[in-house]
């Protein structure tokens, strides 16, 4: 008994991942039964029968598959707990605009409290699922990287809450203070993110500092090629949805998208630089920046080139779209693709500039001593 106690308390961290991703493995199978949970008339899918199948297509050839089927569904909460309705459901194979149902299956209904219309199906009851990806990231992190794992869960919580609050503020402000307020906001991202994954010490600090250097440089720099271009070929039009002034956004997005790769590649370099004078305490404050310069070089081109495909794919489904109705690539690209380039050319500036300004730095603010991790 005494040496499995002295065993808990010697591994206490590996038994609380283990506690915490067995509760989460739990937390995630209550979500089959959390329908009372719903404002919303949460129903299961009992049985379906497929009725129709007929072929389409349209001017541009395209081609597609229409399906109808009827849906028998069991109420599981409200007023209407335990009663059975058979709702017909029509959707196609490309499953753009509608959902195909199984056996199984949880979704939401509409009841119409006066029956002047059928009972229809809202949309599917997709929370056991993203229960299950968060459960799965939140595992992997514990399990894998235990200590610094929950630390980075925890900024990233914190930076979600903080975004929140700031589109908030936003809102109730309709947008006329955004640029200092996401300006603070970035300057807090990186100071709470660094803060609990690094610690508040000098390795903090520079990799603080090398990052909001090469966002700003990058920022002013992309300002002063607007200036001189007055912005032709930058398409802020094509930002659909946007009910604020869409240039101040543009440039929103890309100072938030940019601020995470230079911060990225700041801390790669800071901290190789940081365990390189641990190793070699003699070496000089020239060769710490001609390593940070090396060390740069062969991280920037994976790191710019994964934010170019996140950049580009975020608009891939409206690029086929757009291709697939008779418009051409010019136009696809300006209307869906362009402001994305763009954005990868800021962000691209950015993380060139953090290198010498990271190498600097470390190389000058370094103590000659650092202690082993």
């Amino acid at each position: 008994m005494k040496n499995v106690k002295q065993h808990i308390q010697q591994h206490w961290g590996f038994w609380l991942t283990i506690l915490v991703v067995i509760i989460g493995l739990i937390g995630v199978g209550l979500t089959r039964v959390d329908a009372g949970l719903y404002r919303q008339t949460v129903a299961k899918v009992t049985q379906v029968q497929a009725i129709n199948k007929s072929a389409t297509s349209d001017e541009f050839n395209n081609k597609d598959e229409t399906y109808t089927q009827w849906v028998t569904v069991k109420i599981l909460n409200k007023s209407h707990v335990g009663k059975t309705y058979r709702i017909k459901n029509t959707y196609t194979r490309s499953g753009a605009m509608d959902q195909k149902y199984r056996t199984g299956d949880q979704v939401f209904v509409r009841i119409p409290s006066d029956h002047s219309s059928a009972v229809t199906i809202q949309g599917l009851k997709r929370d056991t699922a993203l229960a299950f990806v968060a459960w799965l990231a939140l595992a992997l992190l514990l399990l894998i990287m235990r200590f610094s794992g929950l630390m980075a869960l925890l900024s990233v919580t914190l930076n979600a809450v903080l975004f929140y609050a700031a589109i908030q503020i936003d809102l109730a402000t309709n947008g006329g203070h955004i640029y200092s307020l996401f300006g603070i906001l970035a300057v807090i991202f990186a100071v709470l993110t660094l803060w609990l994954v690094i610690g508040f010490n000098r390795q903090m600090v520079v990799t603080l500092g090398a990052t909001m250097a090469g966002t700003g440089l990058a920022v002013v720099i992309s300002l002063i090629v607007f200036a001189v271009t007055h912005e032709r070929g930058v398409t802020y039009e094509s930002m659909q949805y946007v009910t604020q002034v869409p240039r101040p956004l543009f440039l929103v997005e890309t100072i938030l998208g940019s601020l995470g790769a230079v911060m990225d590649e700041s801390t790669d370099i800071v901290a190789s630089l940081f365990q390189l004078r641990q190793e070699r305490p003699d070496i000089t404050a020239n060769q710490v920046f001609k390593s940070g310069i090396q060390i740069g070089r062969s991280i920037m081109g994976p790191l710019i080139n994964v934010l170019f495909l996140i950049f580009m794919a975020d608009t891939f489904a409206m690029t086929l779209l757009y291709l697939r109705n008779g418009n051409n690539w010019g136009y696809t690209f300006t209307m869906n693709m362009s402001l994305g380039m763009v954005q990868s050319l800021i962000s691209g500036i950015g993380i060139v500039l953090a290198i010498p300004v990271a190498s600097y730095l470390a190389s000058r603010l370094m103590p000659r001593e650092v202690p082993a991790q």
